[in-house]
């Protein structure tokens, strides 16, 4: 299915921000993603543990908001997304929901974070079928956000939590394999 630009480059920011989070867990042990500067503080599988409980919810979300109004086509005067109403640039408590577990087999985190990914791409099916203005759901901490926004708020999420990521590496006493 071809996708509206506005669809097709949302798309893009969202592979491009998790090539650059598959490419930082390269290579590492399990010992390495189990790791902990804190026990207060998330490891490398926790943090691709919790990316994927959140894109499946945003992916649920579009289901759920998507089979509850009429069919629409997408509008062809969309020629961006809003932009998210406040800057997700800093982390901030993740709800209970979406918390990790600790000790998760590093393949299988990433495994099923790949799998994630595909499902997703079904997810932007939809959004490029409707008109995503329409579809609004209350986020926790943003408000009210419409379907676009909340594709939106996944890249930026990956991008927030790359850099923790980066951090957790660079942290002194991560294991060196």
């Amino acid at each position: 299915m071809s996708w509206p630009k506005p669809v097709e480059t949302l798309w893009r920011d969202l592979e491009s921000v998790r090539a650059e989070v598959l490419r930082e867990v390269e290579g590492l042990s399990q010992r390495q993603a189990e790791w902990r500067p804190t026990p207060r503080d998330w490891s490398v599988g926790e943090v691709i543990d919790h990316l994927t409980i959140a894109e499946i919810a945003t992916g649920k979300l579009t289901t759920k908001l998507t089979k509850e109004t009429a069919p629409a086509v997408f509008p062809h005067d969309v020629t961006e997304f809003a932009p998210l109403p406040i800057s997700v640039s800093e982390a901030a408590n993740a709800p209970e929901s979406v918390w990790p577990t600790h000790g998760k087999p590093l393949a299988e985190l990433l495994a099923t974070l790949k799998a994630t990914r595909e499902r997703s791409r079904q997810s932007f099916d939809r959004l490029a079928a409707c008109d995503p203005r329409a579809l609004r759901f209350k986020h926790v901490r943003l408000g009210e956000l419409d379907l676009a926004q909340w594709w939106r708020l996944a890249a930026e999420h990956d991008r927030v939590h790359l850099g923790q990521l980066r951090d957790l590496k660079r942290t002194a006493g991560f294991p060196a394999g």
